[in-house]
């Protein structure tokens, strides 16, 4: 466990009554590995070997499958969520690392860092239907929720790129902050957030007018500014608020998504990378790279109340109901 105010005992006494059937997935980079954390108990479910190297991971519509990025294997692997095993591939272009799941259920799109693209993988036929030349070293994906727009940030090029996703065209790319990481719409279509790791910031588009909303800073006394690196990004389902993962500074922050405000800061694991919240939006899962454990942080509380151990180098995470 990691830092636990006498403040925060309560919460623990409360985790009982708090537990969920959810189920969380976390990919561990250096095991190559798949952890399983059980909702209701908080602990370690089951660990599901995959191939090398695994990163960004995504749920499948119907909840069966879960499709994870395994980069020095070049593919995406299909995990079957009942038997928990590796159950087929899926051809995905070199080095893929972050990726996106249409609302159809029907396509993948894929970052490949090294090739400089975004690979477009229709599942049905589980192969790759388009390469669409974006910035050097693509790493984030996001699709708006309408289907219309995918976003691709690139991070020696520090942009993003705008597909048109029943087109397969490239139609606009935005300059943005020091290597963007991760985007995501929000829940309306209307708004595009970007984080940037190097400067620290997010960066928050109209999605129609590409103008820029908003740019938040993160301040966090004793922490040097250099080590805060904004990466994973979570929005809420009503638009209200937003969550950072700010790396090594071992912080996550919540954000008024109206006012553009910080509203509080918690204090999770080391490095903290991508952050997925629970299906009732009551807590926030975090991956914590160095320190090889997953943070929970109780959003009703305030609170971080518990750490979960997992691999090593845990990079992504999602929860299933």
């Amino acid at each position: 466990m990691h830092i636990l105010r006498a403040s925060c005992v309560l919460c623990w006494l409360m985790l009982p009554a708090m537990a969920q059937a959810e189920t969380v997935y976390v990919t561990n980079e250096q095991d190559n590995t798949v952890s399983v954390i059980d909702g209701k108990t908080l602990s370690l479910a089951a660990t599901i070997p995959v191939g090398r190297r695994p990163r960004g991971l995504v749920l499948s519509r119907d909840l069966k499958k879960l499709y994870v990025a395994v980069g020095d294997d070049n593919r995406i692997d299909i995990v079957d969520l009942e038997t928990r095993k590796v159950a087929g591939e899926i051809s995905s272009g070199s080095d893929p690392e972050f990726f996106a799941l249409h609302p159809d259920g029907q396509r993948l799109f894929i970052a490949n860092e090294d090739d400089n693209q975004v690979s477009v993988v229709d599942l049905p036929q589980n192969k790759i239907i388009q390469e669409i030349d974006v910035g050097v070293e693509p790493e984030g994906v996001g699709i708006s929720p309408d289907g219309r727009t995918a976003v691709a940030t690139s991070e020696t090029t520090s942009m993003i790129h705008l597909i048109d996703t029943q087109s397969l065209e490239l139609i606009d790319n935005i300059l943005v902050d020091t290597r963007p990481r991760v985007v995501q719409f929000s829940s309306d279509n209307k708004q595009i957030w970007v984080s940037s790791e190097l400067r620290g910031t997010v960066s928050v588009f109209d999605a129609a007018s590409r103008e820029l909303l908003a740019k938040l800073h993160f301040e966090i006394p004793g922490v040097p500014r250099e080590l805060v690196q904004a990466v994973g990004i979570q929005l809420s389902r009503d638009g209200s608020k937003a969550y950072v993962a700010l790396g090594p500074a071992n912080r996550v922050a919540e954000i008024d998504a109206k006012s553009f405000q910080v509203l509080r800061i918690y204090l999770v694991g080391q490095r903290v990378w991508h952050i997925a919240l629970s299906p009732d939006e009551k807590r926030l899962y975090t991956a914590n790279g160095n320190s090889s454990d997953v943070s929970l942080i109780d959003l009703e509380q305030q609170q971080t109340v518990k750490s979960i151990g997992v691999g090593r180098s845990p990079w992504g995470v999602v929860v299933a109901p």
